[in-house]
């Protein structure tokens, strides 16, 4: 009569199925606080130990129908702990005899052939492996999980909803903490395109309002170029039709860093567009800038 597994062991390798099948189908350990989560493991505890229980009643009767060496023998192999008989059956080799009653009549260049079981713990990673295998596959095409498309959208959106948390986190961008920085400069660009193109012109060359490129200015409330830029975009200038930007909100302290660093990448790190390229003529005095 073969030894059983222990009810523990039973509830523990169903607490870890539990844990793998709602994780394929929720793609997340949230699941872990609900309760619907824990009520299926308890349900499948009582369940367990109920089976236990029958199988007791089950393996009693057996008993008081085996001979006195069976239940001897019995007797000897339960006093061997679960795990060393687990280790045991899945490593065993037969005995000399026991390799007579396996011996197939056959054989090749004086090597018989036995008609060996495949190792226990072989076979079963290959039924743990199928079950795994169908699961899976019941998950990816009904769910979800697994899918690409649905990881990258759910990441993305949670990339999204950490920057809009950073940002409202941020305090607000003044002249005082403004700072230029050249990965700034792409996003100052669309900033520019969508609000400052129409005076200024694409690239800065000038039109309604002046020449962002070249080295005079009209105003220069500030002693460096970028400061200078983020001045006049937030407070605007009074009797032209350049706005307070910043101040009206139309723009946030970032948006105005931003454009900041593009002006200032198109007037210092770039050649100025002459009247002769088509940017408009000079206005104001020359500039001198203090560095960065």
């Amino acid at each position: 009569m073969k030894q059983r597994t222990p009810v523990v062991i039973n509830i523990l390798i169903i607490i870890g199925l539990l844990i793998v099948f709602y994780y394929l189908f929720v793609q997340s350990y949230a699941f872990l606080s609900s309760p619907y989560f824990w009520g299926t493991v308890v349900i499948a505890g009582i369940l367990a130990y109920i089976h236990g229980a029958i199988g007791d009643l089950i393996e009693n009767n057996k008993f008081k129908k085996l001979s006195p060496e069976e239940k001897a023998a019995y007797l000897a192999e339960k006093k061997v702990p679960f795990l060393k008989r687990m280790y045991l059956a899945a490593f065993k080799k037969q005995s000399e005899t026991e390799e007579k009653d396996i011996l197939i009549d056959h054989g090749f260049d004086g090597i018989m052939e036995l008609d060996n079981q495949l190792p226990k713990w072989w076979v079963g990673l290959f039924y743990f492996g199928t079950a795994f295998c169908i699961v899976y596959i019941a998950a990816y095409s009904f769910t979800d999980f697994a899918h690409p498309l649905s990881e990258y959208e759910k990441e993305y959106k949670e990339q999204l909803a950490s920057i809009d948390k950073y940002m409202k986190e941020q305090p607000p961008v003044t002249i005082e903490s403004a700072k230029y920085s050249a990965d700034n400069i792409a996003a100052g660009e669309e900033v520019f395109k969508t609000n400052c193109v129409s005076c200024h012109s694409d690239g800065g060359r000038g039109g309604i309002g002046p020449n962002l490129t070249d080295n005079f200015w009209h105003n220069q409330p500030e002693k460096t170029l970028f400061k200078n830029v983020f001045h006049v975009v937030e407070n605007g200038v009074t009797g032209t039709a350049m706005q307070a930007w910043g101040k009206n909100g139309v723009l946030t302290g970032a948006d105005i860093q931003n454009v900041a660093a593009y002006v200032y990448h198109i007037n210092q790190e770039q050649p100025p567009i002459t009247p002769a390229q088509g940017g408009a003529t000079p206005y104001g005095d020359e500039a001198h800038w203090e560095k960065e």
